[in-house]
């Protein structure tokens, strides 16, 4: 028990330090300063692997079933979160249209994903007790959790467009904050909530929150069954999950722009949900080596996003040009205004 509370103290001290300290302040995150956040949430994942190590091989950890060594808890670890941080790539897109849809300021969207995650880190513990005690007591449930996982893999592969999954109008939470809140028409800072005549108004920031929520419920749906299908292990499940949750936002930041030029990104994911659900299926009768599922996962992604990075390294150059050409336009424009003077 001390070490999940000593792991819940963690990560609620980094998002203090997140929000509190390094984002108190509203501002347009840039490239660098999300790949610079990017690279600090991967190392903090994978630095969490040595302790990993350690609590296996010392038995610091007591969960149910067969104890594991530290190096297959590693490994096991690895795959987890290299599962769910794909997975959270097409949550990318999702969030990316919401934020469209409601023409959030980019300055603004890092505290929507950050109250966000929030909710996703208490909502997906949750699902992680009730499922971990639905397997340990029910076998069968792991055939459901594997059909769950092929139809999303199909359900990916044959969809076209993800502006299909945002439908505000009907989102249940929506419709219920709007019966006891007025919304505002406009934003208003960052702020959720403000008081307009003496009563408290929604803005639209809180608005987006709650879809953003809403839609993250769904997708659980699907990468906690694709969890279950890697281990069983409650710590092991619980900590690669969150870890890859507390990246989400500055993976964003990183991809959003970028996603939809990784053209066989989508195939890849469809691969991983296919190869995780047929895990599912065989759990009880083959028992496949932990390497092997980081292998396939580790090569579908790198099969998805290789073949399109030359073209997206083109592409960035160009827009890189274009940028330069654009600023040494104006600078020749203003002093042609000055020679004219």
């Amino acid at each position: 028990m001390l070490i999940w509370i000593g792991f819940l103290v963690l990560v609620a001290a980094l998002l203090a330090l997140d929000l509190g300290v390094f984002n108190k302040d509203a501002h347009n995150i840039s490239a660098k300063e999300a790949f610079r956040w990017t690279g600090v949430w991967v190392s903090f994942s994978l630095l969490f692997s040595i302790f990993i190590y350690f609590a296996y091989e010392n038995h610091w950890v007591h969960e149910n079933g067969a104890p594991f060594s530290g190096q297959k808890a590693v490994i096991t670890y690895l795959t987890g979160y290299l599962v769910e941080q794909s997975l959270s790539i097409d949550n990318i897109f999702v969030i990316a249209v919401i934020f469209a849809y409601f023409r959030i300021p980019q300055q603004y969207q890092h505290r929507v994903l950050f109250w966000g995650i929030i909710g996703a880190v208490i909502f997906r513990g949750l699902m992680i007790v009730i499922g971990a005690a639905l397997l340990h007591r029910f076998s069968w449930i792991t055939y459901i959790f594997g059909g769950i996982l092929l139809y999303t893999a199909y359900r990916m592969f044959v969809q076209k467009d993800h502006d299909e999954d945002v439908e505000v109008d009907k989102n249940p939470l929506v419709a219920l904050a709007k019966r006891f809140f007025p919304v505002t028409d406009r934003f208003h800072d960052q702020k959720f909530f403000v008081k307009i005549g003496g009563a408290t108004a929604a803005t639209p920031l809180f608005i987006a929150l709650l879809v953003v929520e809403t839609t993250d419920v769904l997708f659980a749906f699907d990468s906690i069954p694709a969890i279950f299908a890697i281990t069983t292990d409650p710590f092991l499940v619980f900590t690669s999950n969150i870890f890859a949750i507390l990246g989400l936002r500055s993976l964003y930041f990183v991809l959003a722009s970028m996603l939809d030029k990784f053209q066989y990104l989508r195939y890849s994911l469809v691969v991983i949900l296919a190869f995780v659900g047929i895990k599912m299926f065989l759990v009880h009768h083959i028992d496949l080596p932990e390497w092997l599922s980081l292998a396939v996962i580790a090569l579908s992604l790198a099969a998805g996003i290789l073949p399109s990075l030359p073209e997206v390294l083109r592409q960035r150059r160009e827009e890189v040009k274009d940028s330069i050409r654009e600023v040494e336009g104006v600078t020749e424009r203003s002093r042609s205004a000055e020679k004219a003077e």
